[in-house]
């Protein structure tokens, strides 16, 4: 069976990955956000499992993460709220998390869960890939999880290319190298970039994220790549509207 990332990947047109921390707002919220983003026609979903320490991210999503772990939010209380959610969901679902809660857990105990469950993939920032390779990359395979790298302005060719070479689904284009956040456009280094990284001709597809937070980064991002991930925005609009404003957010990006 092919895996629901590549499928997705095949599909005419430019993907919308939204990305949101589980447990936030509140604790139970996080399957009600998933059935609303798959209602509004979103192409994946990255749920973030929260961590206390997350490096890579920006003020808007650590708040999130803090506020998830205070509401009681772990990984075992995600797997719980994530039983059966593919009898309603079909896209994509993939666990953004760092890996000292994956460690936590136990590698293989964590894939065999997430297969069980229906995860199609991981986003592990702070994995490194030499060490995955070694280590986990059989585990991985085992249970058809598949292990998304990300890639950034300082990457230099060779590790690109050896990143392109394993790579699973697609490689998250990190736009910048600072921390995430919404921004309001892409800056012409930004967009050197992402033209550099094109001229490469991958043999993965690219999904950008970070910076991305409305329709004019989107399309922008999307000219360089398969799609484009929203996280720190759709965080930002859930807090000021509520679950009920997601169909409205999403429409903002796409019509």
């Amino acid at each position: 069976m092919m895996n629901r990332i590549d499928k997705k990947l095949k599909e005419e047109g430019k993907l919308l990955s939204i990305y949101f921390t589980a447990g936030y707002p509140s604790k139970d919220d996080t399957v009600d956000i998933i059935f609303k983003l798959q209602e509004s026609g979103v192409d994946m979903i990255e749920i973030g499992l929260p961590f206390s320490d997350p490096l890579a991210d920006g003020p808007t999503i650590q708040d999130s993460s803090s506020e998830a772990i205070k509401n009681g939010m772990n990984t075992n209380v995600l797997f719980n709220q994530l039983k059966g959610i593919r009898n309603k969901v079909s896209i994509p679902l993939i666990i953004m998390g760092y890996f000292n809660p994956i460690l936590q857990y136990g590698v293989e105990d964590f894939c065999k869960k997430c297969n069980e469950i229906g995860i199609d993939g991981l986003i592990i920032p702070d994995l490194p890939m030499d060490y995955y390779e070694e280590n986990y990359k059989s585990i991985f395979k085992k249970y058809e999880i598949y292990n998304m790298f990300l890639i950034a302005p300082q990457t230099s060719d060779e590790r690109i290319k050896k990143i392109d070479s394993i790579s699973d689904g697609f490689i998250y284009m990190v736009s910048s190298s600072s921390i995430t956040g919404s921004k309001d456009s892409f800056s012409s280094e930004q967009l050197e970039y992402f033209e550099r990284i094109e001229k490469m001709n991958l043999k993965t597809p690219r999904i950008t994220g970070f910076g991305v937070a409305n329709k004019k980064t989107f399309e922008a991002a999307v000219k360089f790549s398969k799609g484009a991930i929203i996280g720190s925005a759709f965080i930002k609009n859930l807090d000021s509207g509520g679950i009920e404003s997601i169909d409205k957010f999403i429409k903002s990006i796409r019509d």
